[in-house]
């Protein structure tokens, strides 16, 4: 897919399956079999991903909601977004006909 960054604009793949279990949560991909778990962040960060695609938004919402450096929390938000896009559970969203 390419190194993502946080101009990426992102999607959910229409293949996916999302279950939330107690603020951790599961991701299956049902065409390849893949399935992902992800922690009480990775969640949330999944989460926004959904909510506003843009990797950009999703920094400014983690860096109001975390204590942590804004370079942090970009390097952790780039890192799973590259392997969820990788594992074909992200697709990008020029993709899809707007």
């Amino acid at each position: 897919m390419g190194d993502l960054s946080l101009t990426s604009s992102l999607k959910v793949s229409d293949d996916v399956v999302f279950r939330d279990l107690d603020g951790e949560a599961v991701i299956l991909n049902l065409a390849s079999g893949i399935y992902f778990g992800l922690d009480e962040t990775g969640t949330r960060m999944w989460r926004l991903i959904e909510q506003h695609g843009h990797l950009g938004a999703v920094l400014t919402a983690l860096c109001d909601e975390y204590e942590a450096l804004p370079e942090t929390i970009e390097r952790d938000l780039v890192r799973l977004a590259s392997e969820l896009a990788e594992k074909g559970l992200l697709v990008p969203r020029d993709r899809e006909a707007v």
